[in-house]
């Protein structure tokens, strides 16, 4: 079975073709025009991915080796996401479709997110927890089966790595905010000052870094510029080791309340290093898969990678599929 895939939730314009559970290409074009911004602009987002789909699309075909008229489905990103983006691809999906006759598949981005790790660990087995780390998604998911999934514990306000793009704007560090703050960390000292930890102690499996924001804007200004520049390695780091407690000391609880020993962390943020380093010392006696670093960040592998397992259940998408930017994988 081959499947095209086509991901424009935000700001990267993806493709990739998938046969038979094995990825043959996987085509990122990211839409650096933002970093002036400090942040992504949904309509120049939509207006980019418009301009150059095509071209990532034609690409992925030529890197798999695959002609059009060997697809048996193309599947697409139709939320969460940018409105605007999101229906760029969703288009683009349904005419491609329609035009060959073959089956359209509408995937919800955080489900092909938790199962991106199956393309590096085919060997997976269920049930297993996913810390789920993102922009936009902080989320502990119990996953039973394909469909199947509970939602354990979410952020109350900001998500993970929206902190770490308020922290880096906070900190002047450009956009994206989550490896630019990693990068300066590297030499800091993660010890040097306290910041805040919202619900570390409490039993609840839920998430908050508002407050965590708050205190690294409240400690800049009190601190002034040339205090902040000549510490900023040591004001970042601890700042992310704040961020990578929570969410390692979560994902803890969540192992303990359902005894369920195999963890796989997935989302933009699991591409940290420091994160991974800090698992990997915490959950020692426990098994923590990351998926590959490609993986981590928005792509259209994992879109086209979780399409074959529902096109194996004869399940698409109707004719007509709409985008939904605040789609839910439950609820």
């Amino acid at each position: 079975m081959t499947i095209l895939s086509i991901e424009t939730s935000c700001d990267e314009t993806a493709a990739a073709v998938c046969q038979d559970r094995k990825i043959l290409s996987s085509t990122i074009l990211s839409q650096s025009i933002h970093t002036m911004f400090g942040g992504v602009v949904p309509e120049i987002a939509s207006r980019e991915h418009e301009k150059w789909l095509s071209l990532v699309v034609k690409n992925a075909l030529s890197e798999s080796g695959v002609s059009m008229n060997e697809l048996d489905g193309v599947a697409v990103t139709r939320g969460p996401g940018l409105m605007g983006a999101l229906l760029t691809g969703v288009s683009f999906a349904m005419g491609f479709s329609q035009g060959l006759s073959i089956p359209c598949i509408g995937i919800n981005h955080i489900e092909a997110h938790i199962f991106s790790n199956f393309i590096d660990y085919p060997e997976l087995k269920y049930p297993f927890i996913c810390l789920l780390v993102s922009g936009g998604h902080t989320q502990i998911w119990l996953v039973n089966a394909l469909g199947n999934y509970e939602l354990l514990g979410e952020t109350r306000d900001d998500a993970a790595g929206e902190a770490f793009d308020k922290g880096a704007r906070i900190l002047g560090l450009g956009y994206p905010g989550g490896p630019a703050i990693e990068k300066i960390s590297r030499n800091g000292d993660e010890d040097a000052i306290a910041f805040p930890q919202a619900f570390i102690k409490k039993e609840g499996i839920e998430f908050s870094f508002s407050g965590l924001k708050t205190s690294l804007l409240n400690y800049v200004s009190k601190q002034g510029k040339e205090r902040v520049n000549s510490r900023i390695s040591d004001i970042a780091a601890s700042y992310q080791k704040a961020i990578i407690n929570v969410l390692i000391s979560k994902l803890k609880q969540a192992i303990d309340l359902t005894g369920v020993k195999i963890s796989v962390i997935a989302g933009g943020v699991a591409a940290n290093k420091r994160l991974r380093e800090f698992a990997k010392k915490e959950l020692s006696n426990f098994h923590i898969l990351f998926p590959d670093l490609s993986l981590c960040t928005d792509n259209a592998a994992m879109i086209a990678f979780l399409a074959e397992e529902y096109l194996r259940e004869n399940t698409a998408s109707p004719i007509y599929l709409d985008a939904v930017p605040n789609l839910r994988l439950v609820g």
